[in-house]
């Protein structure tokens, strides 16, 4: 039955995440097809992006006050049931309501669902549970840029968002079955507040890890999202070679979710794992606009996809290890939050430097040196209480 649950949680993280890369892998046609210019498509992934994000700390507040899994299967069936909707609209307005639902529905699935999983393993076994279940993600993007592109032509985009839904609410049914009953929240008698999130934020671990949750993913979503462009403009590679180096980088980041949890489990030492992380992308943008030929640029690629989440884990792991697991959904919310301002700053600065000096190269050592301040930030947090969860070697 474990095994079963850990499954379904897995694949219902995949579903969701299969729809939202859906509308940036499908975007081309899907503003050919409506009319839409540059700026309306663009507007579609920020509006989800941006409710997202500012639903990452309401979202954990609620995962602790009351059941994470009401929470989870509440999310899931709002994404997928506005995914079905994307398939028939036309409106351009209500395509950007759409959207902004969306991110508002995917929030409601992130936090619940860490604990959710976090529940399914031992205590000491935290990062691992969250390095599987973002794991989930990065694998639906594999099958998703391997097989979209060939079943989109026959399909359309409109029916393959019409079977990425049906498969999420599928999924959703499936662990509906198979967890039962909902569970009662938690206890009464100290109930978890939103204006805890304040004296939470007085704990040094909480504004560091902060820091380097902002660093995260701004270097995890500026480098993937603008890897193909900068392939093909700077690199002169082919549209379909620059997808395939992508697809394959994915395929490398995905079991390194897993693994970073399990090593930072097994050693004890989560701030080594983050640390060393965050050192390796220093150096591996550093190097990325700089080396000759291709056959050195796969080889960078690959070194910052092995590690560019697979501190994903330990970093979520830790302020709950240190400061207990009774407001992990705030603490897992407000750590996502952060990471999602990085996120949608960096994938626009990004873009912005390429245009004001006419190469990617700014940009990338820009995400170098914010590596580095993650890193300075983990070298602050080694301190005997938070270096070290309770019970770790």
């Amino acid at each position: 039955m474990r095994r079963a649950i850990i499954t379904l949680l897995v694949v219902c993280q995949s579903a969701q995440a299969l729809i939202f890369g859906g509308i940036a892998l499908f975007l081309p046609l899907i503003r050919t097809d409506l009319g839409l210019s540059f700026g309306q498509a663009g507007t579609l992934a920020a509006a989800s992006s941006l409710t997202y994000a500012l639903m990452q700390v309401p979202s954990g507040f609620l995962a602790d006050r009351f059941a994470p899994r009401t929470l989870f299967l509440t999310g899931l069936l709002g994404t997928n049931l506005l995914a079905a909707m994307f398939a028939v609209l036309d409106s351009y307005d209500l395509l950007l309501i759409n959207q902004a639902l969306s991110g508002f529905f995917r929030a409601l699935v992130f936090a619940p669902g860490l604990l959710l999983i976090s529940e399914q393993f031992p205590s000491d076994r935290r990062a691992t549970a969250m390095g599987l279940y973002v794991a989930g993600g990065f694998s639906s993007n594999i099958l998703l840029s391997s097989v979209g592109p060939l079943l989109v032509g026959p399909l359309g985009w409109r029916l393959l968002f019409a079977v990425f839904a049906a498969a999420g609410l599928l999924t959703l049914i499936g662990y509906r079955r198979v967890t039962g009953p909902p569970a009662p929240g938690p206890a009464a008698d100290d109930p978890v507040r939103i204006t805890d999130l304040p004296a939470l934020l007085r704990h040094r671990i909480v504004r560091l890890t902060g820091v380097i949750q902002f660093a995260r993913l701004a270097v995890a979503q500026g480098f993937t999202f603008w890897l193909p462009t900068w392939l093909v403009v700077d690199r002169g590679q082919s549209l379909a070679a620059a997808g395939l180096v992508a697809a394959l980088g994915a395929a490398v980041t995905a079991p390194a979710n897993y693994l970073g949890g399990y090593l930072s489990d097994r050693i004890g030492r989560p701030l080594l794992v983050i640390g060393g992380s965050l050192a390796v992308l220093a150096a591996g943008l550093s190097l990325l606009t700089y080396v000759p030929g291709m056959p050195a640029v796969l080889l960078v690629v690959a070194l910052i996809s092995v590690v560019v989440q697979v501190y994903f884990g330990p970093l979520f792991a830790l302020p709950i290890s240190v400061l207990g697991a009774r407001r992990a959904g705030l603490l897992s919310g407000f750590g996502n939050f952060c990471a999602n301002l990085g996120g949608f700053a960096f994938v626009y600065l990004l873009g912005a430097v390429k245009d004001a000096t006419g190469s990617f190269r700014a940009g990338f050592l820009g995400l170098a040196a914010l590596c580095l301040l993650g890193l300075a930030a983990a070298a602050a947090a080694r301190q005997p209480a938070a270096a070290r969860p309770a019970g770790s070697r």
